[in-house]
């Protein structure tokens, strides 16, 4: 378990003391998608839907989640977020909705868990808000594309 940064040596979940690491600009991206009937999509994109706005407000979700991960996620540390940027691309071919989610800091840890907790988000909105016309919608494909910054360096998904 010593590899893992999360536990002790005794095995034990805690969190990671970064006090003693320098800040540095740190950045990551990550995306995911969702699928869903082609009609549902046609709600979402003509803006037609009852709920209204469904890309807008997953928009909203996306950034507001990011800021809240730490209170999210056990042993991610609270951030101070410096941008966050979340973009979706309606995929007719899916058919669904791409999402991707940029976050940036200037501090002392990493920012990949917002940016993918903002992908998460943001996609679940738009499941919550159009599952009454369509539940058979998936989630899929989240993941990490890209992180700068910190002692790691970068770091590019391949493929």
């Amino acid at each position: 378990m010593n590899n893992l940064t999360h536990f002790n040596s005794q095995g034990e979940a805690h969190m990671v003391d970064v006090g003693g690491k320098s800040p540095s600009h740190r950045s990551a991206i990550a995306a995911g998608q969702i699928r869903m009937q082609p009609e549902t999509l046609a709600l979402i994109e003509s803006g037609s839907h009852k709920k209204g706005d469904v890309l807008g407000i997953a928009r909203i979700a996306g950034i507001m989640a990011t800021k809240r991960t730490g209170e999210l996620i056990p042993l991610c540390h609270p951030l101070g977020l410096t941008h966050v940027a979340v973009d979706f691309h309606v995929d007719h071919a899916l058919p669904g909705v791409q999402c991707a989610v940029k976050a940036e800091t200037h501090g002392q840890t990493g920012v990949e868990m917002e940016a993918l907790t903002g992908v998460q988000i943001a996609l679940l909105t738009i499941y919550d808000m159009c599952k009454a016309v369509d539940r058979g919608m998936v989630i899929e494909q989240v993941r990490l594309l890209e992180k700068h910054g910190g002692k790691s360096g970068s770091w590019l998904r391949e493929g």
